[in-house]
């Protein structure tokens, strides 16, 4: 198996992070005092790269509760088949399903939004609970709105032996997250939004699976492999700005930046554009280009040139030196603008991502060759995110 944090999970997420985003209207990480619409939402998402499959279904409800209270409700689904070139490399295919439930609750008072969240996240190896706090104000008119954040989120990792049936609990580990949100009106037409993340990772940080290569003469293939070993602590901090102007034909485009760094030794930089056009009312298209790079982790590398050559070892590609690009479109229609009995609107949603993984320094063993001169690994992906809302 591969790490629980995995690009691939992230990029299937993206439906379950969207609706939620939609439904505070979270154009630029903040939304204005008030409370989010009553809104239903049924996605379907699929993702289709580097040997691994996911898809599954996501629901989400909000409704009001007077005037100050607003709840949701979100329901998630995994269902995932790996055949990826880490699974291959040691071990073999395999399928395995995660589902998610999440509750939040907001509460209005003024021109103060407090946000409380709860998620668990629950798979055969892997169980997940968090729990987060939100505190936004706004200030100077309303031109400007200022939020505080706080996460916590407890974790148990297992190991599942194939043979028995059985799932060893190996560790646990604990990720808490402080974040600073900040966002600007510029001028009718200019939003810019400012936000930085703290996170503090503790406990059991490796994947149970997964192993790394060092160089032996005695064996076949030059090489032989041992447990990866990670340090169990982990501080990152990442800040992003992000900008956007509407135009005057009813359009808008953005642009954001993203800086990240971690005491593992990882920098990694992040662009983006996009571009929002409306169309006859009922019709909105979006076009949006991420290019991503990173460094590789202090203690990473592909080939090790013996046993035990350090004290932390990974060979997850996730810590390599790596490119990603991502080219997404969307579009959505709303096809009841003007209402229908207690229905005030409704929009059909879909939005695909192509997305280009290319390591630098993390080999396809796989595909053969001498130890260390194997192909440079890369791949394609893509994601599809397909969706119905409803506001009430």
């Amino acid at each position: 198996m591969v790490p629980k944090h995995r690009p691939w999970r992230l990029l299937a997420r993206a439906g379950r992070l969207l609706l939620p985003a939609l439904l505070l209207g979270w154009s630029l990480g903040l939304r204005s005092a008030i409370l989010p619409a009553d809104r239903a939402d049924a996605l379907y998402h699929a993702y289709d790269g580097g040997g691994v499959q996911v898809n599954g279904p996501s629901i989400l409800v909000r409704k009001s509760i007077g005037t100050s209270v607003s709840a949701s409700y979100n329901y998630y689904v995994d269902n995932v088949s790996s055949a990826s070139v880490d699974v291959l490399s040691y071990a073999s295919p395999y399928t395995e399903q995660r589902t998610e439930q999440s509750v939040n609750v907001d509460y209005l008072h003024g021109k103060s939004t407090m946000n409380l969240s709860y998620t668990n996240s629950d798979e055969s190896d892997y169980v997940s609970d968090t729990y987060s706090f939100t505190l936004s104000q706004d200030l100077f008119g309303d031109l400007t709105t200022v939020a505080l954040g706080y996460s916590v989120s407890d974790n148990t990792v297992g190991r599942n032996n194939r043979k028995t049936g059985t799932t060893q609990i190996v560790g646990t580990a604990r990720v808490q997250g402080w974040r600073l949100n900040v966002s600007q009106i510029l001028s009718k037409n200019s939003l810019l939004g400012f936000t930085f993340d703290t996170i503090s990772d503790e406990g059991y940080l490796n994947n149970p699976y997964r192993s790394v290569r060092y160089l032996d003469s005695g064996s076949g293939t030059g090489f032989s492999y041992q447990t990866e070993v990670y340090p169990n602590t982990r501080t990152s901090n990442a800040g992003a700005l992000r900008l956007r102007y509407y135009l005057p034909w009813r359009a808008a485009v953005s642009a954001g930046y993203r800086l990240f760094s971690d005491t593992w030794g990882i920098r990694a930089r992040t662009w983006e554009l996009g571009y929002t056009q409306t169309w006859r009312d009922r019709w909105t298209f979006e076009a949006r280009y991420r290019l991503y790079d990173q460094t590789k982790a202090d203690f990473y590398s592909d080939l090790f040139p013996y046993r035990d050559a350090q004290n932390f070892l990974a060979r997850d590609k996730e810590l390599s030196t790596y490119t990603s690009r991502n080219l997404g479109l969307g579009v959505t229609y709303h096809f009841l603008k003007n209402g229908w009995g207690f229905i005030d609107d409704g929009t059909a949603n879909l939005f695909y991502d192509m997305i280009n993984f290319d390591y630098q320094d993390f080999r396809n063993i796989p595909a053969g060759g001498l130890a260390g001169q194997e192909p440079l690994y890369s791949f394609d992906a893509g994601v599809i995110r397909a969706f119905l809302s409803i506001w009430y």
